[in-house]
């Protein structure tokens, strides 16, 4: 059993719930994917989705406002 359900927060975010942390983040336009995912908190859930679901870590990235191309040239490495 890992941490998330003690901590009581699902191991998986759905949608919304990602809407939700990036709505509280100002300025990431000016910041790095990298940033943007550390700030936003969704360090752990892009690169699960990395793993086994690429549609829901193409989304993470269009909802961060990352560009068409970075998000496909950064999900297919």
């Amino acid at each position: 059993m890992g941490l998330a359900p003690i901590l009581g927060r699902p191991t998986t975010m759905t949608e919304q719930e990602i809407k939700k942390v990036i709505s509280k983040v100002d300025g990431l336009g000016g910041m790095t994917v990298n940033e943007r995912l550390y700030v936003c908190g969704l360090m752990n859930e892009f690169d699960k989705a990395q793993m086994a679901d690429k549609d829901k870590a193409r989304k993470i990235l269009e909802l961060l406002g990352v560009d068409k191309p970075s998000i496909e040239k950064i999900v297919t490495e």
